[in-house]
């Protein structure tokens, strides 16, 4: 198979689909990888790098699109990328379509095969591409907060651990899974007062074998959420739905309690965002404020760790990318469950029930498109058929 890894063209995205490992691996097993160049210098791998591990280097991004039967990226597709999107075309990267109906009509109608990263889940229920990305942004989101409390931003002019005689920052995190995990590790190894708040009491539980230092827990729900986010110096929004839109947990009226100069990194926000107030933004222009409240609400925040983040995140996708390369799409999600979940889009129909929710659009599960196309190339075949009779 023929594999594109286009360079990153979000703003301010500096990670690449592909390491030159991952290079490597795919040539090795027989198939030709094409690299935009430069699409790796960000990250610190050049197309010496490529070249030596057996890619061939390619000079624009509509040359790669037009000769790639897969494309290995990491972001969704921008507006700019539309136009060189084909029919048939494997599209292995994070979409994150709930939040994107624009992209998920841009999808469909240029009946691409459109496999998310985010919504391959394993029989566990655990989401592999998603949780080192995961791992990345819950560690970034405390070092954030900590950086937009000083009063050169606007802040509230606290250090996020306090010293002696003077008391930490309050940190509250919506969201015990990997990020709000990651998130309270960090602030808690920086001396913050931690708060988590999650719906699942067990999941609650077990943080205590794992976080050290002076945290708390609490039930999810309108009225503890309120009091935290009250008290709160920093507000970390972790929750995840998988495949769909996060769920507004902060309302506009929560925010207007908080202390001025007090901050909200809202990592949920590729889905949305969990506070009402919450709105894109990007490394380019990070920060916004409502309501003497700091938002940051950077939709790529690993891609900020590019070199961490794209090591860990080829680790991940690499056996994946093998499996469809090697058996072709059909067979690869005949066979792999994971992977059947991580279809989103195909044939033109949505094919994630969270997506089509979502965005209010028709869910068509994979399998009855499979069987769908089946009786229709049954058909055209007979129609040959007849045809060939009549002639």
């Amino acid at each position: 198979m023929i594999i594109g890894v286009p360079k990153e063209v979000k703003t301010e995205e500096y990670r690449v689909g592909a390491t030159p490992m991952t290079v490597e691996v795919l040539t090795k097993a027989g198939h030709q990888m094409l690299i935009q160049t430069t699409a790796g210098d960000e990250s610190g791998f050049t197309d010496a790098e490529y070249m030596e591990a057996g890619a061939t280097v390619v000079e624009t991004p509509e040359e790669l699109y037009d000769r790639a039967e897969m494309i290995y990226q990491v972001k969704e597709p921008i507006q700019s990328e539309y136009p060189l999107l084909k029919k048939d075309q494997i599209h292995f990267r994070y979409l994150h379509l709930a939040a994107e109906e624009e992209l998920t009509h841009v999808l469909m109608d240029k009946g691409v095969v459109a496999i998310a990263f985010e919504t391959v889940e394993l029989p566990d229920g655990s989401l592999p591409l998603l949780s080192p990305m995961s791992e990345v942004a819950g560690a970034l989101a405390a070092q954030v907060a900590a950086n937009y409390l000083w009063r050169t931003y606007q802040g509230c002019g606290k250090l996020l651990g306090g010293i002696t005689g003077v008391p930490p920052a309050k940190v509250v995190i919506l969201g015990a899974g990997i990020v709000g995990t990651n998130a309270a590790r960090m602030a808690l190894g920086l001396g913050a007062h931690v708060v988590i708040i999650d719906k699942d009491i067990g999941r609650l539980s077990c943080l205590n074998g794992v976080l050290h230092g002076h945290f708390e827990t609490s039930a999810s729900n309108q009225y503890n959420i309120a009091s935290a986010v009250k008290e709160a110096d920093v507000v970390i929004g972790a929750v995840l739905v998988k495949g769909g839109r996060a769920p507004i947990l902060v309302t506009e009226d929560m925010v207007k309690t908080m202390k001025p100069g007090s901050v909200i990194v809202d990592v949920a926000i590729d889905q949305g965002g969990c506070v009402e107030t919450s709105r894109p933004t990007t490394h380019a222009d990070p920060i916004y404020i409502v309501d003497g409240v700091i938002h940051y609400c950077v939709t790529n925040m690993p891609g900020i760790v590019p070199r961490t983040s794209t090591i860990a995140l080829s680790n991940a996708t690499l056996p994946y990318v093998l499996k469809l390369a090697n058996l072709g799409y059909r067979e690869a999600l005949k066979s792999d469950e994971a992977l059947r979940k991580g279809l989103n889009v195909f044939e033109g129909k949505v094919t994630s029930r969270f997506v089509a929710e979502s965005l209010g659009l028709e869910y068509v599960p994979y399998k009855l498109r499979e069987g769908l196309t089946k009786i229709r190339q049954s058909a055209e075949g007979l129609q040959e058929d007849d045809d060939i009779e009549q002639g």
